[in-house]
């Protein structure tokens, strides 16, 4: 499906701008090491978040979409610890609107969100199968 550069949901190159402020972002590096690490991949289709989460299992994982904003958050509790992992990516463009997707396989969660296909329009959280 092809797609009229005016009917786009992001301007092109305020996203360059962004992707290349996160990625020279110095404390990017550090947040990854307290928290957990994630990158950013584009594709024709789809912009994707992969974040590695290696110590923790599916059911203790969730994505949230937040208006411009997409939030992972990791928590494992056991009698003796509870240990809660936060990562919140701001987006320069609306993401609600578009359609999301998540899959967590191997410690890695991969978060696909769509430029083409549009979402519900609504703050919202992502199942993961």
């Amino acid at each position: 499906m092809n797609r009229k550069k005016d009917d786009q949901c992001y301007d092109l190159e305020q996203m360059e701008k962004w992707l290349e402020n996160y990625f020279l972002d110095p404390l990017t590096s550090y947040c990854d090491m307290t928290q957990f690490r994630i990158d950013l991949y584009e594709t024709e289709k789809d912009w994707i978040v992969e974040a590695v989460l290696d110590d923790f299992k599916s059911a203790e994982l969730s994505v949230k979409v937040e208006d411009m904003k997409l939030i992972i958050t990791a928590r494992k509790q056991t009698l003796s610890t509870n240990i809660k992992k936060i990562r919140t990516i701001d987006f320069p463009f609306p993401i609600k609107n578009q359609k999301v997707c998540a899959f967590f396989q191997n410690g890695i969660l991969e978060i696909f969100i769509s430029k083409i296909d549009k979402g519900a329009g609504n703050n919202r959280f992502i199942t993961l199968p």
